[in-house]
């Protein structure tokens, strides 16, 4: 099988479980490139990194894991956090620092950077990551590019973000069949090419062209649902690159449907794997 490489450009974090008193290193980004390694492909992470042990911890984790940081920025100050507790294995967010330091500086993305990126199949970021007005940047690297709204998004931020992202996903599970299709809908004319809601438990829907594709959620025992979007997102575009032959392309309309279909399947898999790992991908420690 030959190797393409990803990219995951933007937040990380550590999750303070308060009711363990342990935390688990995290963040959209950060998650994408750790679960990319975790379903074979070489990957990379470009974030941001304060100057205490959280941003010490995180960089261990990532150093043990194998994952180019090479060029992540480090500045003086607090590393993102947020403070979670589990209720009956779901996970309840119960405040943030809102990023740290990363919010307090800009990306400015050089033309070194940019070379660097290119030889990735696609880069993937996140509403968390302090980037939209850096996407038309990102844009320059010719790479195609992944973005996770989650569930906060308005018609604005869509009109903003879809015309520099080739795929997005958002999060669903709180709309009803109307307001999903509706919103989908939305990212779709905005630019993206690709776009997929995920209903948690109730599977996941694409749209592409005028082609709407269903998946069912795989049935397990979560432990700790945290990570479970980021999974799902990571294994889809995993499958989607390697059934692309490394890569992406939007072109004839039936060929992209089977291996928007494939990367579905993939998506749902790895996610139920992961709902039975504690935090978003282990490596808990004790909280400072």
């Amino acid at each position: 099988m030959k190797q393409y490489k990803v990219i995951g450009i933007g937040d990380n974090v550590v999750d303070k479980y308060v009711h363990q008193g342990i935390m688990y290193p995290g963040g959209n980004a950060l998650n994408f490139s750790v679960y990319a390694t975790m379903c074979g492909m070489e990957s990379a992470y470009l974030g941001k990194f304060g100057s205490d042990e959280v941003a010490g911890y995180i960089r261990q984790v990532i150093d043990e894991l194998k994952i180019d940081r090479s060029c992540c920025r480090e500045y003086e100050g607090e590393n993102g956090y947020a403070r979670v507790t589990l209720e009956d294995g779901d996970r309840v967010f119960l405040g943030s620092n809102k990023g740290g330091i990363a919010k307090e500086h800009a990306w400015q993305f050089t033309k070194s950077d940019l070379d660097y990126i290119k030889q990735f199949a696609v880069i993937h970021t996140s509403l968390n990551s302090y980037i939209e007005q850096d996407l038309t940047v990102l844009r320059e690297s010719g790479v195609p590019i992944s973005y996770d709204f989650s569930v906060r998004w308005n018609d604005g931020y869509l009109e903003q973000v879809c015309p520099n992202v080739d795929i997005s996903f958002l999060s669903c599970s709180h709309l009803t069949a109307e307001e999903r299709e509706r919103e989908m809908r939305k990212a779709q004319r905005f630019g993206s090419k690709i776009v997929v809601g995920t209903v948690g438990e109730n599977g996941s829907y694409a749209l592409f062209g005028d082609q709407w594709i269903f998946h069912p959620a795989v049935s397990t025992e979560a432990v700790d649902t945290m990570g479970a979007g980021d999974s799902y997102i990571t294994a889809f575009l995993v499958e989607l690159i390697r059934n692309s032959d490394g890569r992406i392309e939007f072109g004839q309309e039936s060929e992209m449907l089977g291996k928007i279909k494939s990367s579905m399947s993939k998506g749902a898999e790895f996610a139920a794997e992961i709902c039975r790992v504690n935090g978003a991908f282990g490596f808990g420690t004790p909280l400072v």
